[in-house]
């Protein structure tokens, strides 16, 4: 049976930087039956030089006239939130995770005892942050938006050199377009990405709604990660393509009733239809009344419901045979 897909509610920074919008999207999170909520954890000083540009996407969903570093420094989370957050989860009974977006926080989160690390896309380029966290020899789950094939085995080959174990590395394929265009999935790339490194895999969703998650699982993808957001009108970079409340609830939902569905590969009947049988199949009758003696032919004998007689697959043994009584018509056959 395939286990159960890990399921990630992706907060970011679509709490704007207030506690108490990251506090209602756990809130969320927990009742909507994720399995973890993610947020990100960053210090803008270390992310971005001060006059980089905003994506298209982000220009788009903020303040126009401020940078990535003026943007990126209003949602930070610090230490003391970190720690009220974390505090939060364990009431709700939801996992944190978090996404290190630097070596500070690589280091912040590995003493706040985190056991799993979400590499980033824009991350697996980056040498020094890559070898840091292999050096963890923690869980490491690694988004590869924007890369090719050469670029993750490049990355996986620096996280395993640094002690990180294959078995505990889980690859999502990725698309950092946000929305991503349906046309830009791509999503027979997890498999592609699977079979070239004999690694598990997964999804990390930026399309609009929420069926491609779905055909993810369908594929075998072992983690799903979503954005989500309370309401997708909010002012901010990844609001416009997150899930809201309800939509996330739908999805997991979803999710669920597709492992169910996807069941062990035994192709046998099921044993709510094994009640059908008799009534959809079909049996051997007679086709208008047959006396004693008379041959059986294709003239004399018709398949029909129910199939609780003789098979039509032995039609032809029965054939030639002769009747040893008399059958009416509509008279399920009997040798």
């Amino acid at each position: 049976m395939k286990k159960p897909t890990y399921i990630i509610a992706e907060a970011g920074v679509n709490h704007n930087g207030s506690l108490k919008i990251a506090k209602q999207m756990i809130d969320v999170a927990a009742k909507s039956g994720v399995d973890a909520i993610k947020f990100q954890t960053f210090k803008a000083d270390n992310l971005v030089s001060v006059n980089s540009k905003k994506a298209k996407y982000q220009i788009k969903n903020t303040n126009k006239e401020e940078t990535q570093y003026e943007m990126l420094k209003k949602l930070e989370l610090g230490v003391e939130s970190h720690l009220i957050l974390m505090d939060y989860c364990k009431e709700k009974n939801i996992p944190f995770l978090s996404t290190p977006f630097d070596l500070d926080s690589i280091q912040l989160l590995h003493k706040l005892g985190l056991e799993t690390y979400k590499i980033a896309s824009g991350e697996i380029t980056n040498l020094p942050y890559l070898r840091a966290i292999g050096k963890l020899k923690k869980n490491v789950i690694l988004s590869t938006g924007m890369s090719n094939l050469n670029e993750i085995g490049d990355a996986l080959n620096i996280l395993t050199k640094s002690g990180t174990n294959k078995e505990n590395i889980i690859v999502l394929h990725a698309n950092t377009e946000y929305p991503t265009p349906m046309q830009d999935v791509n999503l027979f790339a997890m498999n592609t990405i699977a079979s070239t490194f004999n690694v598990k895999v997964g999804y990390s969703d930026h399309t609009l709604g929420i069926e491609v998650p779905i055909a993810a699982v369908a594929m075998g993808a072992c983690v799903i990660e979503k954005h989500f957001t309370l309401d997708r009108n909010m002012l901010g970079p990844d609001h416009k393509a997150s899930l809201e409340p309800d939509e996330i609830k739908a999805m997991v939902k979803a999710i669920r009733n597709i492992e169910l569905a996807m069941g062990n590969g035994i192709k046998q009947a099921s044993k709510s239809e094994t009640k059908n049988i008799k009534i959809a199949r079909k049996s051997i009758h007679a086709k208008c009344n047959i006396s004693v003696g008379d041959l059986f032919s294709n003239d004399n004998l018709i398949t029909k419901r129910p199939g609780d007689g003789i098979s039509p697959m032995q039609w032809d043994k029965i054939i030639g045979k002769i009747a040893s009584k008399n059958f009416e018509i509509d008279e399920l056959i009997k040798i």
